[in-house]
């Protein structure tokens, strides 16, 4: 979250330097691939079944789907950025789960914590001359958080049906 919002003057100049200078999509996806490199090496502490196999695939497809139908790459690092952030409140809340204490739909509250988190993201930018508040961006952000806690989900339901 400090991130996020730490940067939001900063975000219009930095996009606009790696505009003209041509890196924006290759740091984009170098950021990509981080984030799915990360997400392999976690996800491969033990060897996937044929399920969790068949779920990667159809999450990997769902994201490259929304990825190529956006057209404005700020609307694009939204996916990361909040599905990042929404993984993170989900695994928490999950990890707490397992160890007893009393959390009523880890999912739901990630993505909802997400949610608010990108609200919370926008009202900022009303106070910023360089940043404009935009509704539709509460809207990615929580698709964002949405596809991330269930792609996780997800693979952690195929991961324990393969036992």
């Amino acid at each position: 979250m400090v991130a996020i919002y730490s940067t939001l003057g900063l975000a219009r100049t930095l996009f606009d330097l790696l505009g003209h200078l041509n890196l924006g999509v290759g740091l984009f996806l170098t950021c990509c691939l981080l984030v799915v490199a990360t997400a392999v090496t976690q996800g491969l502490r033990v060897r996937p079944g044929g399920a969790e196999l068949a779920v990667a695939l159809g999450v990997l497809a769902a994201y490259l789907l929304v990825f190529v139908r956006m057209s404005i790459p700020t609307e694009r690092s939204h996916l990361i950025e909040y599905g990042v952030v929404a993984l993170f409140i989900h695994e928490a809340l999950a990890e707490r789960a397992r160890h007893g204490r009393r959390v009523p739909a880890p999912a739901l509250l990630a993505v909802l914590a997400a949610t608010l988190i990108g609200v919370i993201d926008e009202c900022i930018q009303l106070t910023l001359p360089s940043r404009v508040f935009d509704p539709i961006d509460m809207l990615f952000n929580l698709l964002a958080a949405v596809m991330a806690v269930t792609a996780s989900s997800a693979l952690r339901w195929a991961r324990q049906r393969n036992g």
